[in-house]
């Protein structure tokens, strides 16, 4: 495989992948920390596998000395580059050894080895390691670990176990991008746990002095982590620590690094008073995904970048199997659908839609996407479905025995489970290969009593792909009644071909409940009549159907609205009364229901529709849509928001954020009738960060002009509310307005661009937060986010990369639209010393 360099800017591609010539088997590292002038000395024990010349990889690094067994080389035994290091005809096997100096503190790109706020800390994935050191930084080079730290700090953390003060051992072999070190003044909160095989393991989480008071839910996320993966996977962890450390300036959410796990530290910190149910949500699920990871990335990794779904896909569906335990099946699954529609199926409807397994890259963190790592996780569900809980419970067993301790690919894996079920995945893994959202057209017919049911997959056309095969396509569907009772229960059809038809015979025509539980990544192109879907929406066993058919219903009201300036009927406002004074109903699944469809869902779905969205207009509907309801609820609101009160104590369980979602719902609803009364009385008795942060929006929605003052002077001291505020503000500000707001914010003396919370906080508050702001027709979003890229970009390509997707959309607005941020996009394209990062991700959505 070639390493793509500054210089070259050259695409890399799957089919040129080559083992290296001269592997590593065992590195040997003594770090001397320094802010401004580290020495890194390594030992490298080096194995030939091939000939060729070794070829290290190595960025910013000053080469202070190389020896080869012992021996300093001489200028014609190596070459160096900016980017490389080459060793020339080097032996079978010897030990190579490098000391270079490296400058932490002014790393702001936060790859590689850096400072934030005095601590040091690593980021290593996806090509980071390069930056510490000269190393074949790649995940099909996988070795054993012993590494000093020298510093005068009270601690030093690495992969492995401590064997002393400071210094680290890791016997599991791992590939670079899963190194980790910390090192600074911490506090630890302690635990242990018990291994189903009666080992011990302690456990930390380590964070700065004076935030101990707000990790108890990370640890306690922890230890359900693990033993949860005993129970449903039968994996044990396998050293005798596991860390966690929290990190203010982090690219990332999280990274699973080997017995170090580093976290952003906003999925870590929590408590009552800072953090909403959101916030412990995420820490819960996201400490789960970084556990699993040991197994499922540490243990077993990708052989190459392109496979990176391979980890990062079947981690993501073993923490939503973990958050369906924890928090429900129904809520979970429609949440997980809703971001894989508002992220993936965006992604996939653009310039920017990739396969799961992608055939090329210039840089490949710009693949850490919704597509890797969603809709890869989504085929993983599929595998699971075609092959019954029994077979994938096989399969995975088959992997995890087969390939301990190796780098591999999809291929791999999906050989398990053939060989576990003696079923061929050779059509399924066109999943993996083909890019793009399929539509399954569905038709019904009814006569004399033969009810046929006719199917039709239809892949579209995405960038570099035309003319795709179809797909194996779980179909989970159930029948219906007119009165609503079961009349089939829950089946599973596997399209295969083009088109396909079921039939049934039946003394009359059923309602069709089709693709229960969101049984595949598709789009369902089924015109049902609203009796049948307000059947659905009253009876339907299966709750996210029951939940799908009501947003069905309102989304096709807001896009007549939209395009016909039709009114809202009486029998849709009727239903969602109904539904929210339901109180047998769970509250969260009430929540959920009665919120409306997103502006960018409704612009997708407009433009799928060839009407050209208007975002102005999807704003006023929507907020047309919420005062009907609001009106048709009137007499309901206040009893119903007290019935749902959770006195007491805070307590994060799924129970109370349930009612303390449909609670926050209705007083949104409330705010459009009074104006924000009952949100600044509910605002002045919070005694938690959700319900604040509930009644603050709803108040900003209201013009409250004190609100935002009083908020900053009570959380001006906590860097992780003050996100929420900075967001907030710009996201419930006046469409016209938002672009002034996120400007003035900018100037804000707590306004940080170089910390990517900060950052992502006010921009993404513009961008997705307030999508009619952001698509202001006189262009202003567009120059500002512009002009903040090219910003960062200087500094942290990462992050300016991942918000220019902002841009992705642009072909499906209006003229004037389109031609200003098309002129955006070529105005960064044309800056001057333009990251990789950001010029491919600015090339793809230009060949729109």
């Amino acid at each position: 495989m070639r390493d793509a360099t500054p210089e070259q800017d050259q695409t890399i591609y799957l089919a040129d992948y080559a083992p290296v010539p001269v592997t590593v088997t065992h590195v040997d590292l003594q770090v001397r920390l320094d802010p401004l002038a580290t020495r890194v000395s390594s030992r490298l024990t080096c194995i030939r596998q091939g000939p060729g010349d070794m070829v290290l990889n190595g960025e910013l690094l000053k080469l202070r000395a190389v020896r080869l067994d012992g021996e300093e080389l001489s200028p014609d035994a190596y070459s160096l580059t900016d980017t490389t290091l080459t060793i020339l005809n080097a032996p079978d096997s010897f030990l190579l050894e490098t000391e270079v100096e490296i400058a932490p503190q002014t790393n702001k790109a936060l790859s590689g080895l850096y400072m934030s706020n005095g601590m040091y800390c690593t980021q290593c994935e996806a090509e980071g390691f390069r930056r510490i050191t000269y190393m074949l930084d790649r995940p099909d080079v996988m070795a054993t670990y012993d590494v000093q730290i020298d510093a005068d700090l009270p601690v030093m953390l690495s992969n492995g176990d401590e064997t002393a003060h400071g210094h680290w051992r890791d016997p599991w072999p791992k590939p670079t991008y899963l190194f980790a070190l910390v090192a600074g003044d911490l506090i630890a909160t302690h635990d242990s746990f018990t291994t189903m095989d009666g080992r011990d393991v302690a456990l930390n989480v380590w964070v700065r002095p004076g935030d101990e008071g707000r990790t108890a839910y990370a640890l306690d996320s922890l230890k359900r982590s693990m033993a949860w993966d005993e129970k449903v996977y039968g994996r044990v962890y396998d050293l005798s620590v596991f860390n966690i450390v929290a990190v203010d300036d982090f690219n990332m959410g999280a990274m699973e690094n080997k017995g170090l796990n580093i976290f952003n530290s906003k999925y870590v910190l929590a408590s009552p008073e800072t953090a909403t149910d959101a916030d412990f949500a995420n820490i819960e699920r996201i400490v789960a995904h970084e556990y699993f990871h040991n197994w499922t990335g540490n243990r077993i990794t990708c052989r190459d970048w392109f496979q990176l779904c391979l980890k990062e896909g079947l981690t993501v569906f073993r923490d939503q199997q973990f958050s369906q335990d924890a928090r429900g099946f129904a809520t979970q699954r429609i949440g997980d659908v809703l971001n894989l529609r508002a992220r993936q199926f965006r992604e996939d409807a653009g310039p920017l839609a990739h396969p799961v397994r992608p055939e090329s890259f210039v840089e490949i963190n710009n693949f850490y996407t919704a597509t890797i790592y969603e809709k890869g996780a989504e085929l993983i569900g599929m595998l699971r479905t075609l092959v019954g809980a029994e077979g994938y419970a096989a399969g995975c067993a088959l992997y995890f025995e087969r390939h301990d301790g190796q780098a591999c690919t999809i291929e791999d894996w999906l050989a398990c489970f053939e060989a576990a079920t003696g079923r061929d995945l050779t059509q399924f893994k066109l999943w993996y290969t083909q890019a793009g959202t399929p539509v399954v057209k569905v038709t019904e017919h009814f006569n004399d009593g033969t009810y046929r049911i006719d199917l039709e997959q239809v892949i579209p056309d995405t960038p570099g792909q035309a003319n795709k095969k179809p797909m194996p396509i779980p179909l989970a569907f159930g029948l219906l009644a007119q009165d609503g009772s079961e009349v089939v229960g829950t089946q599973i059809h596997e399209l295969t071909s083009e088109t396909d038809h079921l039939s049934f015979d039946l003394d009359a025509k059923p309602v069709l409940s089709i693709l229960r539980g969101f049984s595949a990544p598709v789009i369902l192109d089924f015109v049902q009549p609203d009796a049948e879907r307000l059947t659905l929406l009253a009876h339907d066993t299966d709750p996210f159907n029951r939940w799908e058919a009501g947003r069905a219903l309102a989304k096709d009201r807001l896009m007549r609205a939209v395009t016909d300036d039709a009114d809202f009927d009486a029998p849709w406002l009727d239903a969602m009364t109904t539904l929210a004074t339901d109180t047998d109903a769970d509250p969260a699944f009430r929540a959920l229901a009665l919120a409306l469809p997103s502006e960018d869902d409704l612009a997708q779905s407009l433009h799928n529709a060839d009407v050209v969205p208007d975002p102005d207009r999807i704003y006023a509907v929507r907020r047309a849509a919420q005062l009907a309801m609001a009106e048709h609820l009137r007499d309901d609101l206040s009893d119903l928001r007290e019935s749902n009160a959770t006195p007491g104590s805070y307590d994060p369980k799924a129970e109370d954020a349930g009612k303390r979602a449909l609670s926050a719902t209705l007083l949104r609803l409330q705010t459009m009738l009074d104006g924000g009364k009952a949100a600044r009385a509910a605002y002045d008795v919070a005694n938690n960060m959700t319900d604040r942060m509930a009644a603050f929006a709803c108040l900003l929605d209201a013009g409250d002009e004190t609100v935002a003052h009083s908020f900053e002077q009570d959380w001006q001291d906590d860097r992780l509310v003050m996100d929420k505020w900075f967001m907030a503000q710009v996201a419930h500000a006046a469409p016209r307005d938002a672009v002034g707001v996120a400007d003035r914010l900018t100037r804000h003396r707590d306004f940080d661009a170089s910390n990517p919370n900060r950052f992502r906080s006010l921009i993404a508050g513009l961008t997705g937060g307030n999508p009619a702001g952001f698509h202001n027709p006189d262009g202003t979003g567009y120059e500002f986010l512009a002009s903040w890229l090219l910003h960062l970009d200087k500094s942290n390509p990462q992050t300016s990369a991942r918000l220019s997707t902002a841009f992705d959309g642009w072909t499906r607005y209006d003229a004037d639209r389109q031609a200003m941020m098309k002129a955006q996009l070529e105005r960064i394209l044309g800056t001057t010393g333009l990251s990789r990062d950001l010029s491919e991700m600015v090339i793809r959505m230009l060949k729109a």
